[in-house]
């Protein structure tokens, strides 16, 4: 359950992107995923749509379909908000580093990390004491 603080501050966040209730469409679909028969038989995702942006908003992070609505608007908010102000939003920013991390080195970087790996070695290997000296 949500607390009427939490809500005051989505409605604020709303306001500040200008996101109205009478521009909402809002649905509710069958969930999925985990949470077990409660969420494969009722409808607790929201879909909301906001006709003004475009926008586009789906939300079933919990199992209460009350929740979910003010996941939902907040995220719109959010949303807006960062589309108006130019900056990416936190999940576009989590997608892109994926990205990176998946992608595939250069020829030139590949060989540059083996080389930085190999003078490191043999740095370490000068500071080694010999083993058959002892």
């Amino acid at each position: 359950m949500i607390s009427p603080e939490t809500i005051a501050r989505i409605k604020e966040l709303m306001d500040e992107a200008s996101v109205y209730e009478e521009d909402l469409d809002e649905s509710f679909i069958l969930g999925g995923g985990p949470g077990g028969q409660k969420t494969n038989k009722t409808s607790n995702v929201v879909r909301l749509s906001h006709e003004p942006s475009g926008l586009m908003v789906r939300c079933g992070e919990t199992r209460s379909r009350e929740t979910n609505r003010w996941l939902a608007r907040r995220t719109l908010a959010e949303m807006i908000l960062a589309r108006e102000q130019g900056r990416k939003t936190a999940a576009q920013q989590a997608r892109e580093k994926v990205r990176r991390q998946k992608r595939r080195r250069s020829r030139r970087q590949k060989q540059r990390m083996l080389d930085d790996k190999h003078a490191h070695s043999q740095k370490k290997a000068a500071r080694r004491k010999d083993s058959f000296l002892l």
